[in-house]
């Protein structure tokens, strides 16, 4: 392995390793990054891989981010000379992984690119100037000597449309780029520690993954068509080698439990157009939480049949709004229109791509078809951030929760009563869970909450699923628990109970002061404690979390703490 120069500021490394026969892995290692597409935090930073095989011909998968460029180029320049270079796969065009993509063409005049079609297509926006291209899809091949033939997998929508999969017979490695990836930045090339790496690689799955299952099931079936895979060479993160099986395993086990799930709602938008990937992942982060299935559908690549056959089968339909001059996506709304029912839900949000076709129009059209809307259109007036992230999940979160209603409904009325009864009898006391992070801040009304441990001090906390806090709640975030008083919480408890438009301040009106980890002390309340998740178990529709706590106070010592008597267990 040799570890280059290194950005003491940024702590930007680059690491080189040989992964296989003439095949060599060229790692930036982002390490102190600790946001991805600004919607969702990372624990661990990330790194950004790249792949070098030297055959008769050489090929180069992917680059990597336009911060390593310097880092990059000069690793690349150690181990081939660029203008022996013949191929370059571009597995997908977002930033992270074509941002050198321009500068490497430069200095390798000679270079085909080998991508989708509409990876070339993105291609042609980003690199100023004419370069050698060849479309490939599943089956072709390239030859580069040395028992080196490389065959292609379409695997689109493994989180873009344009994605392919690369799988060299010979040493039998198969390059994934996004898909079997996670943000977690080590030393180790290889998946080594399979217990320190696997809350990332669920969470990255989530986030990124888990709304394509049904295209993540269809790639899989062809990843079975290859033959034996020794090596998953991913686009983040360290490599998949020794614990190989069982990381595919999660992934096929993962994305049928998503995509045998009843009820979907699809995502029409158009892909790599303004924020609309990100502003839709958000409110597929939120929908997923009610136990929904969601479908991504780019409506500028795809035919109208495509469109109609989601749009049939579909409980909720999403619209981000494509440019006023994009004729294949406006002729994929119309289809939409000709097709909606009134027993569905429909959202909308602007892309803030620059030339956004105005939502009222469109919106009138469906309400006039009587179909209801799952939450207010979102209009974006700024560079998306934080706050309308965390927004765009709360409406994601309103839409899957009006869509299961009358499911979760005959679900309780399907539990025994006498059950629910003695369930219901186990008393918890009453909180306020806050937090601040990242310019955002929000609180919500907790009572499962229990003590777990005297050294450390700790406890635990149940948070449901479907609450949007719960991903402001990672391992290694704080909060603070705000224990109310007996006598003096109604007002609070019904404040914090209280349903809000999605961005509205939860703490207007309430008096706070800050705690030391940044997070808001409700002044009222009769106890507070600053905490830090240590790790989180999930639980059917919930997420256990068992936290440290790091300091705390109580304002009046003579106070009892209040309760919550419920009579039923089946339901808060």
């Amino acid at each position: 392995m040799v570890a280059l120069s290194e950005n003491a500021q940024r702590r930007l490394t680059i690491q080189t390793v040989e992964i296989a026969t003439n095949t060599t892995a060229i790692r930036s290692l982002d390490w102190d990054r600790d946001r991805f597409d600004i919607e969702f935090g990372l624990q661990n930073g990330t790194t950004y891989n790249s792949y070098l095989i030297k055959g008769e011909k050489n090929v180069l998968v992917d680059t990597s981010h336009q911060k390593f460029r310097d880092l990059y180029l000069n690793a690349l320049k150690s181990l081939v000379n660029l203008k022996a270079i013949d191929y370059i796969i571009v597995s997908h065009t977002e930033p992270d992984h074509s941002g050198v993509i321009e500068d490497v063409l430069q200095l390798a005049p000679r270079a085909t690119v080998l991508a989708s079609k509409i990876a070339l297509q993105f291609l042609d926006n980003l690199v100023h100037d004419p370069f050698s291209k060849r479309i490939v899809k599943s089956g072709d091949r390239i030859n580069i000597g040395k028992g080196h033939e490389i065959e292609f997998v379409s695997a689109p929508n493994l989180h873009w449309p344009d994605t392919i999969f690369s799988y060299d017979h010979q040493t039998q490695v198969l390059y994934t780029c996004d898909a079997f990836g996670m943000h977690y930045c080590s030393e180790d090339t290889f998946d080594k520690d399979l217990e320190a790496i696997e809350a990332d690689f669920r969470f990255y799955y989530d986030c990124l993954m888990g709304p394509n299952a049904r295209s993540l099931i269809n790639a899989m079936k062809k990843m079975g068509q290859l033959g034996d895979i020794k090596i998953i060479a991913n686009g983040h993160g360290p490599l998949l080698y020794h614990h190989l099986d069982i990381w595919r395993e999660f992934y096929r086990s993962w994305s049928q439990k998503q995509a045998k799930k009843e009820t979907t709602v699809g995502v029409f938008y158009v892909a790599d157009y303004g924020y609309s990937d990100r502003l839709a992942q958000s409110i597929s982060r939120g929908i997923q939480k009610s136990e929904v299935n969601v479908e991504f559908i780019d409506i500028a690549t795809k035919c109208v049949q495509e469109v109609n056959e989601l749009a049939l089968r579909s409980a909720g339909i999403v619209i981000g709004m494509p440019s006023s001059d994009n004729a294949a996506a406006h002729a994929a709304i119309s289809s939409l229109l000709a097709v909606i029912n009134n027993h569905q839900f429909v959202g909308f949000f602007e892309s803030f791509g620059g030339d956004d076709e105005p939502i009222s129009p469109l919106r009138k059209k469906f309400i006039d078809l009587g179909v209801k809307e799952a939450f207010p259109a979102i209009k974006v007036k700024h560079t998306p951030n934080d706050s309308l992230f965390r927004e765009l999940e709360e409406c994601g979160t309103d839409m899957g929760q009006l869509i299961v209603r009358a499911r979760n409904i005959k679900q309780i009325k399907s539990i025994d009563v006498n059950l629910e009864k003695a369930l219901g009898r186990i008393s918890n006391g009453i909180y306020i869970l806050t937090i601040a992070k990242n310019g955002s801040q929000t609180g919500m009304l907790v009572s499962w909450v229990a003590q777990a441990s005297l050294q450390p001090l700790g406890f635990t906390v149940a948070i449901a699923k479907v609450r949007v806090i719960e991903s402001m709640l990672q391992i290694g975030d704080h909060f603070v628990l705000n224990v109310l008083e007996e006598g003096n919480y109604k007002d609070l408890k019904r404040h914090f109970l209280k349903r809000l438009l999605p961005g509205y301040d939860r703490f207007a009106n309430i008096n706070t002061q800050t705690a030391q980890n940044g997070s808001p002390i409700l002044t009222s309340a009769l106890a507070y404690m600053e905490c830090k998740v240590i790790n989180i178990m999930e639980c059917s529709d919930h997420f256990i979390m068992y936290c440290s706590v790091e300091n705390g106070r109580v304002s009046k010592p003579e106070g009892i703490t209040a309760v919550r008597h419920r009579k039923v267990g089946n339901y808060y």
